[in-house]
């Protein structure tokens, strides 16, 4: 039997965490070319260039070569690399730390993990760099797009007792956004829909069905054409927030996806998603303490709106 998944058989380098892939399960072929098929974005060249550093290893620490022939189920490890990445101008903060946990204060923009053109430039990578954690890994994520709250494991050994109270609900999320304000919308109100992937862009949609998405949903000022309101998501879909309330006639200022497809050029931002992840609240299941952390950051006033 292999080790389990453990990718301390390389260090971390500059942030960055090795990356696994898996070999199939019918073991056949040599892992250069199986690499190539897998991950065609990097050439044969490079992969060679990286077995000849010793930064492409298996799950026991084996450096590979040219000719290693495939075992099934295996897995390698290698480090994510990037030619060229765009610098975001914006910085996280650190709002708590201890030996088990990390409450960072997100940009907007900032990706919280490696992701597309992106791997120094997301919140994950910038922190590892910054505290040397290299255990440290999301318990939950937000869009890229979202600014706030996002709360982090800094040991292996206890992360799943934090990954359970999102699991099982027991953490209260409260989110501020700006979106029209529409008079006939009675609130506050609790929002039950059914969300479903749409197959674009890695979209969401409403559709007919068992409701899989809870949202309470309420205003907190209005002026003019504009309100801020306050959203509680009771669970925890993909875009929950953005589908639910674009769906409602209150598309959020700044959404690129909903309701319609609208990405910004590149380097554009000024133009942001007026969303905040600005609370979280659960009992430590660790300590039985009560935790409370509180975003420093605000949305735009409804004043720039008008």
């Amino acid at each position: 039997m292999h080790n389990p998944h453990d990718p301390r058989v390389l260090p971390m380098r500059a942030g960055v965490s090795p990356s696994c892939v898996v070999a199939p399960s019918d073991g056949r072929g040599l892992l250069l070319d199986f690499l190539q098929q897998r991950l065609p974005a990097v050439s044969r060249q490079d992969w060679l260039r990286r077995m000849a550093a010793g930064e492409l290893v298996d799950e026991r620490g084996q450096p590979a070569r040219a000719d290693t022939a495939l075992v099934a189920g295996l897995r390698y490890y290698y480090y994510r690399e990037l030619a060229h990445e765009a610098a975001l101008p914006f910085h996280e903060a650190i709002l708590y730390q201890d030996e088990h946990l990390l409450v960072a204060d997100k940009p907007h923009f900032l990706p919280v993990v490696p992701t597309g053109p992106y791997l120094q430039e997301t919140l994950l990578v910038r922190l590892k760099r910054r505290l040397g954690l290299s255990e440290l890994s999301p318990i939950h994520r937000i869009d890229a797009g979202t600014a706030g709250l996002v709360l982090l494991s800094v040991q292996r050994a206890t992360r799943g007792a934090y990954q359970a109270l999102f699991r099982e609900r027991a953490v209260r999320k409260v989110y501020q956004a700006v979106a029209p304000w529409r008079a006939d919308l009675p609130m506050p109100r609790v929002q039950q829909t059914r969300l479903a992937e749409c197959g674009q862009f890695f979209r969401m949609h409403e559709v007919p069905g068992i409701p899989n998405a809870v949202t309470a949903i309420d205003v907190i000022e209005y002026s003019g054409a504009w309100a801020r309101y306050r959203l509680e998501p009771i669970t925890g879909k993909r875009h929950q927030l953005r589908v639910q309330m674009a769906a409602l006639g209150l598309p959020l200022l700044g959404d690129t996806l909903y309701p319609q497809v609208n990405d910004a050029p590149a380097g554009d931002y000024s133009n942001p998603l007026q969303l905040l992840a600005c609370e979280l609240s659960f009992t430590d299941p660790l300590s039985g303490s009560q935790r409370h952390f509180q975003s420093h950051r605000q949305l735009r006033p409804l004043s720039d709106w008008q």
